[in-house]
């Protein structure tokens, strides 16, 4: 009896990046093809699967960008998580299911930033709800308020919600942690030093990458990233092919859920090994089971 073909998968990419950015032997072992997403000329409904991977300039055109997304017959992950996650608010719907994160105030365009509000009396942090890395997003001491409230009406300017958070003082001398998820398994860990500098100028690099260092998880930074991951199963009825679960240290220790990364995340493969070889027998375990 004749074997079945190997599913045919494709890795969706931008133009900027026609080649992937950290995974260029992903697409040998998976026999993939890169392709560059907005390429009107694509069949999508000929391939078995859909990996999100380098789209790093979908935060200029979210709305194109979904609806590709929704047109994609295989996508991992679906258009409807990529919906959810391309916008940030969607912290305010993890903190509300109990879930340890960084307090964030959300100011729409037309809203004012309130004055008195508590988190302005230290260091704080502003960012846009839709954006990718470091772009478009400062860090803020009381004092330097014409600076913060000039980024927030650029990015009221530009049609976007703005976060404001407090700045977590362990990113300082911990920088964030990051685990990595392939398939709902944790693969592996790293840490990432600081991207913002105190006075530095708003970024406007969204591929800003800072130090990366292994990392062993605690069980308190396990607990949480398992409970993020479970919310997404409960509300979309599915485990994520992959997800980044991004963390901070509170003042007392408590790991802090800073975002939860499931569009098109660097997952820092070179880090750990094995990690690529595990992604790409996730996206091989997927296809094969969307192309039965």
């Amino acid at each position: 009896m004749a074997s079945s073909p190997a599913p045919r998968i494709a890795l969706a990419t931008s133009a900027e990046h026609p080649q992937g950015v950290e995974e260029t032997a992903l697409a040998e072992r998976l026999d993939a093809a890169w392709v560059i997403w907005d390429d009107p000329a694509v069949d999508w409904s000929a391939f078995d699967l859909v990996v999100v991977r380098s789209t790093w300039d979908y935060h200029d055109r979210r709305d194109a960008f979904l609806a590709w997304a929704a047109g994609v017959p295989r996508l991992a992950n679906p258009a409807d998580v990529l919906a959810w996650n391309t916008d940030k608010r969607y912290l305010g719907e993890l903190a509300d299911a109990g879930l340890p994160t960084v307090p964030t105030r959300f100011v729409a365009p037309g809203e004012a930033l309130p004055a008195d509000l508590p988190v302005l009396a230290g260091e704080h942090v502003v960012k846009p709800s839709v954006s990718a890395g470091a772009r478009d997003t400062g860090r803020f001491l009381p004092g330097e308020e014409a600076a913060r409230d000039a980024l927030i009406a650029r990015i009221h300017a530009a049609g976007h919600v703005a976060m404001v958070q407090p700045f977590v003082a362990s990113v300082d001398e911990r920088g964030e942690s990051a685990l990595l998820h392939f398939d709902g398994r944790l693969s592996h860990a790293i840490e990432k030093g600081r991207i913002l500098e105190r006075g530095a100028a708003p970024s406007a690099d969204e591929a800003a990458m800072p130090e990366i260092r292994p990392h062993a998880p605690s069980a308190a930074e396990e607990d949480v990233a398992r409970r993020a991951l479970e919310l997404v199963r409960s509300r979309f009825g599915l485990t994520p092919l992959y997800a980044r679960v991004d963390l901070v240290r509170g003042d007392d220790g408590t790991p802090l859920l800073l975002e939860l990364e499931l569009v098109e995340p660097f997952l820092f493969l070179g880090a750990s090994a094995g990690a690529s070889d595990r992604f790409a027998d996730a996206i091989r375990a997927r296809a094969g089971a969307v192309a039965r």
